[in-house]
């Protein structure tokens, strides 16, 4: 899986780009067809220090993305990743649902 990371305005620190990485492998788990991942971190308001987490995944056939704003990149990123895993489970059952209805059709035409 192919990883790329973006910093908007800010240059992360090492510990957030290991952090960002390992989560998003982390998902490899959930569905192995991830082709590959694009992590975009941002500054919401620099005001009141809203940080954005955004997590963009090619799958086969289509893009599954989650964003996220809290006071912390870390936890950012860690929400982003919980909601692109519930598409990737989502997703996965949909590809699942597919499948067993060509098998279906197949053994109803023998």
């Amino acid at each position: 899986m192919n990883i790329k990371l973006t910093a908007r305005h800010f240059r992360p620190h090492a510990d957030l780009k290991e952090h960002a990485q390992g989560t998003v492998k982390k998902l490899g788990k959930y569905y192995d067809g991830i082709v590959g991942a694009t992590v975009i971190l941002s500054f919401e308001r620099a005001t009141n220090s809203v940080k954005r987490a955004e997590i963009n995944l090619q799958v086969y056939g289509g893009i599954l993305t989650a964003s996220a704003e809290t006071e912390d990149f870390a936890r950012s990123i860690d929400l982003a990743s919980e909601k692109v895993m519930l598409q990737l489970q989502k997703y996965k059952n949909k590809l699942r649902a597919k499948d067993k209805g060509k098998v279906r059709t197949i053994r109803e035409k023998v």
